[in-house]
């Protein structure tokens, strides 16, 4: 009998399935996944499994901008320093105070098992590509690993981290540093504000009676790449991927369409902890209690020249989370999100939802933190989430500063369950909207009450974009997909006019003391506040606000509270005298004179879209190529946000963030969707897929989706499977 049992026992695990070798599920998946490239090198990837489908995702997403797939793990798995130097040792010691390597491996290993079959197919989709690729040289990854997805595990750029101050960490783990330290973002760095546009159409507003989707984020350029991604097992979703990510972040399938927007909610909190040293032994004071601070020694490598050098650091954690700076004699924790297995399991199911209720339960995983949700489907539905992952506090504490970390009572009490957070279903005005603006004006008189939610559910005060969208979602008709496109970009500036009436107004009750200025004064009053690339308006007004803010006149604060941007507009328009309005005016013309030779300069001339080379911080350049553009910044209420900075030495301005991946979808028996992306899909300059959507972004003709793969092969420019050439 004992020998029958050993017997059985050998038989079985004979016929158990033998674990693959990694070059093994290369090749697999490689065999089980094509690549399809359309005409504007958009990867459709078809895989027999979710697995495949990533693993093809990552092999295109490294062929598109392997640069960028690379640098955004370097940044997130804390290893920056290596690359960048000491300046960003902070940035990495950041990224390891919320989780250690060995704990992102944890993490890893209790994942569900179909999750850590995703984590593993993107590490193998790069490897390969290297394997595949021996000319591309890694600045210093050369084999990613499946728990590397931990760190990076919800698409928003740089997500609720690069709040955290590096200057702060420095000072606390190395106070005697007087090095000046990097931000660690990992976001391009302009004024631009940082946001998104989502609107959500019923079809009573739709000229076909199916609901509508704005998907417009507001994002660095480049940041994100356009795809496909299909597989046997029920995924079929496009949109925008952030580089190294397995999942769709913003973006649609047959059914269903999410949209992502910065939200207001108050998902960060410091904790002020009372210290108790005894010898070498250092504890915290919770309640009546004295705690035991737990204290993780990390190591850190930086270059240094030529050379490496490393450095280690005694990090301490509370319950509350690590401790990230010092006020006073009070260590500071920093709390926010950090589920990174709940979050990608989150970011990748919100992919596979066919309808409102399947999506509804996906958002009870509460894990998106940073962001709100507009969404519409087939059915019809529309829906607004205000945030996700909201902690409930006691609302006797004002945490919008650090509070007691010793008294139990400021512990955060769970999450707010999903029923209580702020949601926006189906109003009957047939529309919502959010433009990082509050969520009491999401939907008119449908929108949620301000009065029945606590305060720290929403900060973000109105603001011009939303100003801008109220009335043009009110007076919309028959909405098609091209005429939602036009409504997304229409040209009126709403804090221009607020600007600018208020420069006239100056100048009915003040002396305009140059010609040069009076006539200016009579064009402006001309202008219609809208923004196009012939308009000297356009720039007349953005010369102006420059030199205001330049001139250190606008206060900071208003009371106790940090002066908002709609306040900055009043001080600048109604508070400030009206002799210094027009002095600042003047100031502004003899710039634009010095700059360009007359104050006359169409917009176009001096607002303008350069793409150089495939780096990831541009060095712009007034004697190389580039297209004028007709859009202006989100801060003046645009819309269409064209957010931009100075090159050195340059006298135009060039975008750097905005819209960089748009999409209209509309939905029905079969979806539809028009796009849009900054640039090309490509990071590499020799690519024809670089630049061929640059003139096309400026000109705003977005091109036809291709969703069905009928559709897809009638485009298709190249098919192959990973590790082939294109063919």
């Amino acid at each position: 009998m004992k020998k029958l049992f050993i017997l059985s026992l050998l038989v079985l695990a004979s016929c158990s399935p033998k674990e693959l070798t990694e070059q093994e599920r290369w090749e697999k998946h490689a065999e089980n996944t094509e690549i399809i490239r359309d005409d504007f090198g958009v990867p459709h990837i078809y895989g027999k499994t979710d697995a495949d489908a990533v693993f093809g995702l990552l092999y295109a997403q490294a062929e598109d901008d392997f640069n960028r797939v690379e640098r955004n793990y370097i940044w997130a798995i804390g290893r920056l320093a290596e690359v960048e130097g000491e300046k960003s040792l902070y940035s990495d010691l950041r990224a390891r105070l919320y989780m250690t390597e060995d704990e992102a491996k944890e993490n890893f290993e209790k994942s569900p098992e179909w999750l850590q079959k995703l984590c593993v197919a993107f590490a193998d989709g790069l490897n390969y590509y290297l394997e595949t690729h021996p000319e591309v040289k890694p600045k210093l990854i050369t084999h990613f690993e499946p728990w590397m997805t931990m760190y990076f595990s919800e698409g928003s750029i740089g997500g609720d981290i690069e709040r955290v101050s590096t200057r702060k960490i420095k000072d606390f783990y190395e106070p005697n540093n007087q090095l000046a330290v990097s931000q660690g973002l990992i976001r391009t760095s302009d004024n631009e504000p940082r946001g998104s546009n989502g609107f959500a159409i019923a079809g009573s507003k739709t000229k076909s009676g199916n609901a509508m989707l704005l998907i417009n984020p507001h994002t660095s350029f480049f940041f994100r790449g356009e795809v496909h991604m299909v597989s046997e097992e029920g995924l079929n979703a496009y949109g925008a991927v952030t580089w190294g990510q397995f999942f769709v972040y913003q973006g649609f399938n047959e059914k269903t369409g999410w949209m992502h927007t910065s939200t207001g909610t108050d998902i960060i909190d410091e904790f002020e902890e009372t210290i108790v040293k005894d010898g070498s032994k250092t504890s915290y004071k919770y309640g009546d209690e004295i705690r035991p601070m737990d204290s993780i020694e990390v190591s850190l490598k930086y270059k240094s020249g030529d050379d490496f050098k490393e450095k280690s650091f005694m990090t301490y954690r509370t319950h509350h989370g690590p401790i990230t700076h010092a006020n006073g004699d009070k260590w500071v924790t920093t709390a926010l999100m950090w589920s990174p297995v709940k979050a990608l399991e989150q970011s990748f199911t919100r992919t596979k939802k066919s309808n409102h209720k399947e999506f509804y339960e996906m958002m009870d995983i509460r894990t998106n933190s940073s962001n709100n949700t507009v969404y519409a489907d087939a059915d019809g539905t529309i829906a607004y989430y205000h945030g996700n992952f909201i902690p409930k506090r006691d609302v006797a504490f004002d945490y919008t500063k650090p509070v007691d970390g010793s008294n139990p009572k400021t512990d955060w009490q769970g999450l707010h369950a999903l029923e209580d957070n702020i949601l926006v279903l189906n109003p009957p005005n047939g529309w919502i909207q959010n433009c990082n603006s509050t969520p009491f004006t999401s939907a008119l008189e449908y929108s949620p009450k301000k009065e029945e939610y606590p305060a720290y559910m929403h900060s973000f005060p109105e603001n011009y974009r939303g100003i801008h969208a109220i009335p043009l979602l009110t007076e919309a008709t028959d909405l098609t997909l091209d005429s939602l496109i036009d409504l997304a970009y229409d040209p009126y500036l709403p804090g221009a006019e607020v600007l600018i009436t208020g420069l006239l107004e100056a100048a009915k009750v003040a002396p305009v003391e140059t010609n040069v200025a009076k006539e200016a004064i009579e064009l402006l009053k001309k202008w219609d506040f809208k923004v196009s690339e012939s308009s000297v308006g356009m720039t007349l007004a953005q010369f102006y606000i420059n030199t205001y803010y330049r001139s250190g006149k606008i206060p900071n604060m208003v009371g106790n509270k940090r002066i908002s941007r709609l306040g900055r507009f009043e001080y600048m328009s109604k508070t400030a005298s009206p002799t210094e309005r027009l002095a600042i005016f003047q100031q502004s013309l003899e710039q634009l004179k010095e700059d360009f030779g007359s104050w006359k300069t169409a917009w176009g001339e001096f607002n303008r879209y350069q793409r150089n080379d495939g780096e990831i911080e541009q060095d712009f350049d007034d004697a190389k190529p580039s297209i004028p553009v007709g859009m202006a910044s989100s801060s003046w209420g645009a819309l269409a946000s064209f957010g931009t900075r100075f090159g050195k030495d340059t006298k135009r301005q060039y975008g750097t963030s905005g819209n960089s991946f748009v999409a209209v979808v509309e939905f029905g028996d079969k979806v539809k969707a028009k796009s849009m992306l900054a640039g090309g899909q490509s990071g590499d300059v020799n690519s024809p897929h670089f630049s061929d959507q640059s003139q096309r972004y400026a000109d705003k003709q977005f091109k036809d989706v291709a969703f069905y793969r009928e559709d897809v092969l009638k485009r298709a420019k190249s098919t192959y499977h990973p590790g082939e050439k294109n063919k």
